[in-house]
């Protein structure tokens, strides 16, 4: 054998081993990284973790020190230059604050128009911006929940601007629907639809109307009748379960859509949420998340819903929540679907479209599917002030 062939051999060789070694060790990394998300970040809607391969090197981001430090731990031994992003991201360039551009705007799984809607935020809901990726920003709502937006769906602050607008004067939008027009006349070119809930800057008054000023500086009036000044909303009292359910009864009709939290179409904890935020309380977006917090309320049986306890247990304004792995006779199985109790059995949801339904057998609105899947209830109502269950004047997005 010659030494041109010899040679070829041995570099070949070095070259399949070099490549195996690097196989072996993004097999390794990425394995690692399924372990740290599990022990560190299990819940990706409220922990981001996620790593990336450039070339040789490998980048690991996270909202959560605790998860980087640990990764540095178990890959420090590997092959491959690693480096640690903690988000929000320095190439942000200090712009880590946003406020929501549209009167409802849709949040995904992923940075695609494809991707799954996850949730909304309205008009004016101040969030963390924690990196930009393509023309996406993954953003934290007040109710600690991540997701990602469109560009046009956020402007950017930086922390001086935040804290300004959180001292400006603001507006809440409390009709159901309406519009901020171009001019102060009734019959004038629209600038935006608005929707209930949305948050305004106010930059003064002009006859019957407000003049606001949208996060992306576009400049409209709004009919003060159509409006409350937000500091005034906010010293609203705390909500008893006739605010609540008055409020969760203004959407009956509304169709069901998944990630949905505005009068335009809401899903199951969607609904509840946004009954709750229109009364100025801020709880977890999600179902599974909704059923962590609250005090309890025994309803079951020997694990099977008992209309005897949910008749002398519940009060309207507690969230009943539901497990559909229980039709498949399966115990312990994930929250699947939330609602809010009324009294007398009744309870309101979004299943399909918002309606009222009865845990009673003999009614004539009984709902059968929920009642043999019904594992829990909880009472937010005497919990405010507690972690998650938080007033609006009090959530430091919203003010000083």
């Amino acid at each position: 054998m010659n030494t041109i062939k010899k040679s070829f051999l041995l570099f070949s060789f070095l070259l399949i081993s070099f490549c195996l070694k690097a196989q072996i060790d993004s097999a390794m990394l990425k394995q690692i990284s399924k372990q740290i998300q599990k022990d560190y970040a299990p819940d990706k809607r409220s922990i981001y973790f996620n790593i990336q391969f450039k070339g040789d090197t490998v980048l690991a981001e996270s909202t959560s020190e605790i998860a980087l430090t640990e990764w540095n731990k178990q890959v420090k031994d590997l092959k491959g230059t690693k480096v640690n992003v903690p988000l929000p991201a320095k190439s942000l360039n200090g712009m880590e604050y946003g406020l929501a551009n549209l009167s409802v705007c849709n949040n995904r799984a992923m940075p695609q128009n494809a991707a799954e809607m996850m949730t909304q935020m309205i008009l004016g809901t101040p969030v963390q911006v924690l990196k930009k990726q393509g023309a996406y920003y993954l953003v934290r709502t007040p109710d600690g929940y991540l997701s990602w937006t469109d560009g046009t769906a956020v402007s950017l602050l930086n922390k001086q601007d935040f804290e300004a607008w959180k001292k400006a004067k603001r507006i809440i939008f409390t009709e159901d629907f309406g519009h901020a027009l171009s001019k102060v006349d009734a019959t004038a070119e629209r600038v935006s639809d608005l929707v209930k809930g949305n948050i305004l800057e106010v930059k003064g008054e002009e006859k019957n109307f407000y003049k606001v000023v949208f996060p992306d500086k576009r400049i409209g009036f709004v009919k003060k009748r159509e409006a409350k000044i937000f500091i005034d909303w906010l010293k609203t009292p705390s909500p008893n379960a006739d605010a609540i359910l008055k409020t969760a009864k203004t959407l009956v009709g509304v169709p069901y859509l998944w990630g949905g939290t505005s009068i335009k179409g809401v899903d199951c904890s969607g609904f509840t949420k946004t009954s709750y935020f229109l009364n100025g309380i801020v709880i977890p977006r999600d179902a599974s998340q909704q059923a962590l917090v609250g005090e309890d309320v025994e309803v079951l049986e020997n694990d099977s819903i008992s209309i005897s306890k949910c008749l002398k247990n519940l009060k309207p304004g507690d969230l009943l929540f539901f497990a559909a792995a229980k039709l498949r006779g399966v115990t312990g199985g994930k929250i699947t679907h939330t609602a809010i109790y009324m009294g007398d059995g009744e309870f309101i949801q979004a299943a399909g479209m918002v309606r009222i339904n009865s845990l009673k057998s003999d009614a004539n609105n009984f709902d059968e599917r929920e009642s043999k899947t019904l594992v829990s209830a909880k009472r937010f109502l005497n919990q405010i002030g507690q972690p998650e269950i938080t007033r609006v004047d009090q959530h430091k997005w919203y003010v000083n």
